[in-house]
Parts: structure tokens; C-alpha cells; sequence
């Protein structure tokens, strides 16, 4: 039995996914604010790995090298794969997308490939199953969009700076997106006004208000540093334009609450229109969805009049972890493709 341990290092998260003969039967997800320091990343790769066992092959991919802890992107991609060699050892790869897997030793060199390569996994291992398919994972901080055809990924950008500008990378996530990033004006009490530029509250308050968010999937603090609960959601929330929470109904905040969801949705939806417009795609080419957002996702997916196909289809594992596969859907993809590599 080949044992591969698929590992997504983000600048926010740190999800890892087992694969016993390429069967996921076990995933993980920690909060690591690689932004303040690599303690919080460290001790939880210990902690996974205390618990995985023994382990044949380690598959790493990575986007946490973009974080401002480090002088630029081969800064990050070089010492976290210090971090990781020094815990995984000679059985770790690291998945360079275009270039696939290379050793420890490439990163000086292949820098470029490594960085923020996880969409490029999920994406490979979607055109393993599929001959065609529009791959969305909507995380807690961006969003991919990732055309599939011919049984290749067929993504016009590879670099973020590339990918932003091809539609394929938006700064819209589920929970950690600040509100004054969804939308400049939102209609309230019969008006149009503006929002504050200010970190008040985040996406995360939007999806708690309208009943979407599993709270396990809220892995940071309230932009408030406050509680999690619905009357301080909606504290924040009124905030965002200039108002308390007691100035108007329960109902005008969800509807409020409602609004920015919209916002976000037409964002994401512009952008899958902007890479469908390259063509490519048949019209029946379904969207498959992965991530915390797949809620979002599929109101995408409805307004595309695509049919959804839930990430967790294309793989192997239990029932019980379907839904926690599909939130690791880069590493959980890394863990078969390793295995089927091996």
C-alpha cells in the first residue's frame, strides 16, 4: 500500500490530505498566520505528522511565499521549503505545476513554478476524469477559475500577476475578505451609499447573517476581535456604513447581509464570464466546485446555466469526508496525483 500525504502551505491555512493506494482517508486544516511568523505552521506540521504515520511519499505545493514576512516570492518559496525538508526529508516533492514534481534542491531554480501553484493541482487532477469542465475553488481569501479541455488544464495565465489579469485569480473568498474589498456602494433604507474603507467586518459576518457559514470554516478572529454570533455580526456589518445595529430591523441587515453577497457573487461571476469568453468550453462543460464558497460557487454555476459537479466526484473517499475533501481540494488533489506518480 503506497501511503502519500498531500500538503497546500498557504499564507492562511495549512491543509493536508492522506491517500492510502489514492483513497483520501484523512485531511486536515489549520489556521497559520504566516504573515506574523512560522511558529504557528511549524507546530502544526508536527502535529500532523505525529499523527499521520509512516508516510511514502510527501507532495507540497505552496501559495504562503506571497506573505509580507518575506522579501519576495523566492525569499518564501526558499524557506518554507527549508521549513518543510526539515520535516518531511528526502521522500518530499514539490508540485511545480507546469513542470510537475520536483525535488527540495530545484527550489532556488524553479521558484517561478512552485509559487502559488496549488490551483494548478486541483485543476490537474479535475482534467484526470473530466474532458471538459470549468474548475472553481472558492478558498477563505481568493477564488480559481480554472478551464479544463482535452484532458490538460487550458489556463491562459500561470503567474498570479497573470492569472488576476485572465479572469483565472480573484481576490474574493468566503469568510477572511474584507467588506470594503466586495463593494463601494450598497443600497440601504431606500438608498444608495457608500462604503467605509475600513476593515470593519468581513465576508464571514455576510455568510454567518444569511445562515451559509459552517463556523469550523471561520478559522480567524472577527475583524473586531469580537463574537462570532449573529448580533455581533450585525454590529459590524452596520458599521460598514456608518450605522449601529439597533438603527434599523433584523430583516433590513440580512437584506443588507444579502447585498454584499451579491456583490461578490457578480465579481466572480464577471470573471468566469471573462475566461469563458476565450472560448474553449463546450456549453455543456459543467463547473466543478471546490473550497469554503461552494455555496457561492453554485449560485455562479446556475447563473452560467452549467451543471455543478462537487469536487469530492472525482476522487476516492469515505462519505463522511467528502465535504472536508473538497475544502482541501489542492491537497487532497496532490495526494493522488503523487500516488498515481509514484
Amino acid at each position: 500500500m503506497v501511503r502519500s500525504l498531500g500538503w497546500d502551505v498557504g499564507g492562511a491555512h495549512l491543509k493536508a490530505a492522506l491517500a492510502e493506494d489514492g483513497r483520501i482517508v484523512r485531511v486536515w486544516q489549520r489556521a497559520t498566520p504566516i504573515w506574523q511568523d512560522l511558529r504557528s505552521l511549524e507546530e502544526s506540521l508536527d502535529e500532523i505528522l505525529g499523527v499521520a504515520d509512516d508516510v511514502d511519499r510527501h507532495a507540497v505545493t505552496m501559495t504562503g511565499e506571497l506573505s509580507d514576512l518575506f522579501a519576495n516570492r523566492a525569499d518564501g518559496v526558499e524557506r518554507l521549503t527549508n521549513i518543510l525538508s526539515a520535516r518531511l526529508g528526502r521522500r518530499m516533492e514539490l508540485y511545480a505545476g507546469r513542470a510537475g514534481f520536483v525535488p527540495a534542491s530545484a527550489a532556488p531554480h524553479r521558484y517561478a513554478d512552485i509559487a502559488s501553484a496549488n490551483w494548478h493541482a486541483t485543476a490537474s487532477l479535475a482534467a484526470t476524469t473530466m474532458d471538459e469542465a470549468l474548475v472553481m475553488d472558492m478558498g477563505s481569501t481568493t477564488t480559481d477559475i480554472v478551464p479544463v479541455a482535452g484532458k490538460a488544464t487550458r489556463a491562459a495565465g500561470y503567474t498570479d500577476a497573470e492569472r488576476m489579469v485572465a479572469g483565472e485569480l480573484v481576490y474574493q473568498g468566503f469568510t477572511r475578505t474584507s467588506l470594503m474589498a466586495v463593494a463601494e456602494r450598497v443600497p440601504f433604507a431606500g438608498t444608495l451609499g457608500p462604503v467605509m474603507s475600513e476593515h470593519f467586518a468581513t465576508m464571514a459576518d455576510v455568510e454567518r447573517l444569511l445562515d451559509c457559514l459552517e463556523e469550523d470554516d471561520d478559522q480567524y478572529p472577527a475583524a473586531d476581535g469580537k463574537a462570532k454570533t449573529l448580533e455581533a455580526s450585525r454590529a459590524r456589518l452596520a458599521r460598514m456604513i456608518g450605522r449601529d445595529a439597533s438603527e434599523a430591523s433584523l430583516e433590513a441587515w440580512a437584506a443588507l447581509a444579502q447585498c454584499f453577497a451579491e456583490a461578490q457573487l457578480r465579481k466572480v461571476h464577471d470573471a468566469a464570464l471573462q475566461v469563458l469568453s476565450r472560448g474553449g468550453l463546450s456549453d455543456e462543460a459543467p463547473v466543478v466546485v471546490a473550497g469554503i464558497g461552494r455555496p457561492q460557487l453554485r449560485r455562479v454555476a446556475a447563473r452560467l446555466d452549467r451543471g455543478v459537479v462537487d469536487f469530492a466526484d472525482l476522487l476516492d473517499c469515505p462519505s463522511d469526508l467528502r465535504d472536508a475533501v473538497t475544502r482541501v481540494a489542492p491537497a487532497a488533489a496532490l495526494a493522488v496525483l503523487a500516488a498515481e506518480a509514484d
